[in-house]
């Protein structure tokens, strides 16, 4: 097993600072009652300083690190096991269509599947949000 071609540092990053997306995009989030639908919500954030350097950080990667990436959120979701990490990443690698900051922001539970895939393989997700502090 190759394991991750991606820095524990740098996931935690990513988690940390989807984590400060998600808790202010919640904080329009109403409830039924609502005024704000969901595309007036990601209109609002769309100049967000957090998001576009959350965006910027993921582009910034090198193509491997952005594979396993996906990789390691596909495996934090369920679409695949812990011991299918290479051909996660050799999935993540063939089937990259769109940019890889705009596929993975646009997974409502990015730091939670990111945090489950980190454990499923083993490894410490405090460790990884501590270092990316």
């Amino acid at each position: 097993m190759a394991g991750l071609e991606i820095s524990t540092d740098k996931i935690g990053f990513i988690i940390v600072k989807a984590r400060e997306m998600a808790a202010k995009v919640a904080a329009w989030d109403d409830g039924p009652t609502s005024d704000h639908d969901a595309e007036s919500i990601l209109e609002d954030f769309s100049d967000d300083a957090t998001q576009a350097e959350l965006k910027e950080f993921i582009r910034d990667l090198n193509e491997d690190e952005q594979a396993s990436l996906v990789a390691l959120a596909w495996i934090g979701r369920g679409s695949f096991g812990p011991e299918e990490l290479d051909e996660a990443i050799a999935t993540a690698r063939a089937e990259r269509t769109n940019r890889t900051d705009e596929y993975l922001l646009g997974m409502p539970l990015l730091p939670d599947y990111l945090e489950e895939g980190l454990d499923r393989l083993g490894y410490s997700v405090e460790d990884a949000e501590d270092d990316a502090l």
